[in-house]
């Protein structure tokens, strides 16, 4: 089953952020057993480079590679979608209009608008009839909602044909209520309560994602019981800067 039918049937997946360039770092998590990996190409110095040089490591690892790309813009979209990406994570898709946007970059004409070309993701030029007809039927456009605009908005930015699923960015919708990274403030709280008890949103066709940034798996799992079904579970410097941290602070008490 693909990554695409998997988000379909509201099946829980949890995945993960790469924001170092090295490929060992990219087969070290895709072999560690996540659903899907994100190249993030919003808050991480990569270049398109090296995200295609990630992704191809992610493909032959068989894991499912989505891309956050650093806007809602239509060249990186395509740029990203070009190097092989099953679909793309857009950040601040805070109206209808932008979630439109979004998933027009992504699909050819006549469904969408993306420029046409050839590389990685046409096979170099042998594979482009396949990749059209994939593009149609199984790119991912995940949508994120990390505003409080967007919280407002979100029965109509998730009534758009073509978006799969969202993702709460909990650290930007935060700074729009300006209590950046105070996840516990009573704003933050009702703003996650609103999309949390929301029913016309958590039941309707498309999941609802959050992004736990914390290695604390028990974190994660009070998003699943809450009923959060497409899940973006640490980062991998916090994996390993919070490990190394944490063997160091038992170690310290010997010198």
């Amino acid at each position: 089953m693909t990554l695409k039918q998997k988000i379909a049937k509201h099946q829980l997946t949890i995945g993960s952020w790469i924001t170092i360039g090295h490929p060992t770092v990219a087969e070290i998590m895709a072999k560690a057993g996540f659903d899907w990996l994100a190249i993030d190409m919003e808050h991480s110095a990569l270049s398109m480079a090296q995200c295609q040089e990630l992704i191809r490591v992610i493909d032959l690892c068989g894991i499912p590679s989505l891309v956050r790309v650093g806007k809602n813009d239509p060249l990186l979209i395509k740029q990203a979608m070009d190097t092989g990406a099953c679909g793309v994570i857009v950040p601040m898709a805070n109206s209808k209009e932008e979630a439109m946007a979004a998933v027009s970059s992504v699909k050819y004409p006549p469904s969408g608008t993306r420029g046409v070309g050839l590389a990685r993701a046409q096979g170099y030029g042998a594979s482009f009839q396949e990749y059209k007809k994939w593009v149609e039927k199984e790119s991912i456009v995940i949508v994120q909602i990390e505003h409080i605009k967007a919280v407002e908005q979100m029965k109509e930015i998730l009534s758009v044909e073509g978006v799969d699923a969202f993702l709460v960015g909990p650290y930007d919708l935060s700074g729009s209520l300006g209590v950046p990274g105070d996840f516990d403030h009573p704003k933050m709280k009702a703003a996650l309560e609103k999309i949390r008890n929301d029913a016309a949103l958590l039941k309707r066709k498309i999941p609802a994602g959050y992004h736990v940034v914390s290695s604390d798996a028990k974190l994660v799992e009070e998003r699943i019981k809450q009923g959060y079904k497409f899940i973006s579970f640490g980062v991998d410097f916090l994996f390993l800067g919070e490990n190394c941290r944490s063997g160091l602070g038992i170690l310290k008490k010997y010198e």
